[in-house]
């Protein structure tokens, strides 16, 4: 995993949380929706299909709580697990914690809106409540 390298793209749209045994998790800076991006540490991985086999137990453990602390974070009705990879070509899994009275509710969260960037303080929080609830390294 030494050359692993996030895309610039999601370096621009995030904040690092933090590091689990496989993925790099980041925070989208859009305070209208709780939304993590698990990044995993393998290079040249575009689709779910090219994790390594012996990867693939990781990868849902860290969706699994990724998911849980989105969710105990917000309360969230609903979480979202989508990897569409069409503007970043890097293997990267978004976990959305939704409301039923959110902005986007029913629809999907991309391209609604305006996003609204987090406050310094509620980042910081954040990044620090889902970096101990998914026991990560910084």
């Amino acid at each position: 995993m030494s050359d692993f390298v996030v895309h610039n793209q999601l370096l621009s749209d995030c904040a690092i949380v933090g590091d689990a045994d496989l993925c790099r998790v980041l925070l989208m800076n859009d305070a209208r929706f709780p939304w993590l991006i698990l990044v995993p540490r393998i290079s040249g991985l575009r689709d779910f299909h090219e994790v390594p086999s012996e990867h693939r137990p990781s990868l849902f453990v860290e969706i699994e709580s990724a998911s849980n602390a989105v969710k105990e974070l917000i309360d969230a009705d609903k979480i979202n697990v989508a990897a569409l990879g069409n503007q970043v070509p890097q293997l990267h899994v978004h976990v959305i914690g939704r409301l039923t009275n959110d902005v986007a509710w029913p629809g999907p969260v991309w391209g609604v809106g305006t996003s609204v960037s987090y406050d310094s303080e509620v980042q910081q929080e954040t990044i620090a409540f889902v970096g101990a609830a998914m026991g990560l390294l910084s």
